[in-house]
């Protein structure tokens, strides 16, 4: 009689990868598509979204942050504050409060489809002075050019 082996196949193995790897990258594709739109909605190209790096440079311009903030985001345990904050100016860029910013944080899958695709509008970079409580972007009238 053989001993008995609890080492698995390679068949094994590869079906328990794909019972993982199927599910992140369907939410992976979601959250990539919810950014795409809160990036359209700043103004910013919604391609952006996908290039890794330029996303974060590109988030930065939106809530109004200096670029040199990519360097704190290269470094550890200082990464992990900046970035908690650099969502929660997001979602003050929309007009939203922390409660969101901890589903943003939580629960991005979800939280960041729906700041791109719900009726929030961007307000302007939170991070760059206070916004105004009272504006209305669909009353807005911008000075005439000349």
């Amino acid at each position: 009689m053989e001993p008995y082996d609890s080492s698995i196949g390679a068949g094994e193995a590869s079906l328990l990868a794909a019972f993982f790897s199927i599910p992140a990258i369907i939410l992976w594709v979601i959250y990539i598509i919810g950014m795409w739109k809160i990036f359209t909605k700043a103004g910013k190209p919604g391609w952006a979204a996908i290039i890794p790096i330029y996303n974060i440079i590109v988030l930065l311009e939106i809530i109004g942050k200096p670029i040199w903030w990519l360097v704190l985001f290269l470094i550890p345990c200082v990464n992990i504050v900046f970035a908690v904050w650099a969502i929660n100016l997001l979602s003050k860029s929309f007009g939203q409060s922390e409660g969101f910013t901890i589903g943003l944080l939580l629960l991005g899958f979800i939280f960041f489809p729906i700041l791109g695709f719900g009726n929030y509008q961007y307000l302007g970079p939170a991070g760059a002075g206070p916004v105004t409580p009272n504006f209305d972007p669909n009353n807005y009238n911008p000075p005439p050019k000349y």
